[in-house]
């Protein structure tokens, strides 16, 4: 077995876009994916795209993905890597698939002199907060993430 990180490409949005919708899924969210073909490809592919994505192959086939962006610390006045999805097929996972794509991730971040890697996590998904854990990540639970989207945003800029 061989596994191969790469650059995702245009080629790959139909597999992204799966990938996400078994994440939803997964994330008991299906029902809010407003993603198509299109509009992925256009926000991760087009021109002035500031996201990235990531494709973990086995054997020649795509078994996971990793969405990203640079995001930036005013406190160390550095960027930083975001971590918005991570995703490994369910007949995949154990093979270390999520791993080489979160180890891909740092080094990313190394090589853009980066002073952060990080990411979000549903804190009901024991299995998956035990692989962050494993690899030396730690929870900022000091922290609580907001959010404005859909009508609450539109009501809230027109003010």
């Amino acid at each position: 077995m061989t596994l191969k990180i790469r650059d995702a490409v245009r080629a790959d949005a139909a597999t992204i876009l799966r990938f996400i919708r078994e994440l939803a899924v997964y994330e008991r969210a299906e029902h809010e994916v407003e993603a198509t073909i299109e509009t992925l490809t256009e926000s991760l592919f087009g021109e002035g795209s500031v996201t990235h994505a990531l494709i973990c192959e086995k054997d020649g086939e795509a078994i996971g993905s990793a969405i990203w962006f640079f995001n930036y610390s005013t406190w160390q006045a550095r960027k930083g890597v975001y971590l918005e999805d991570l995703y490994v097929t369910p007949t995949a996972r154990g093979l270390g698939a999520g791993k080489a794509l979160l180890r891909r991730l740092a080094e990313i971040a190394l090589e853009n002199n980066c002073g952060r890697f990080e990411w979000s996590v549903l804190d009901w998904n024991e299995p998956t907060i035990k692989v962050y854990e494993a690899i030396g990540a730690q929870p900022m639970k000091e922290w609580v993430r907001y959010r404005l989207s859909g009508e609450k945003l539109s009501a809230f800029a027109a003010g």
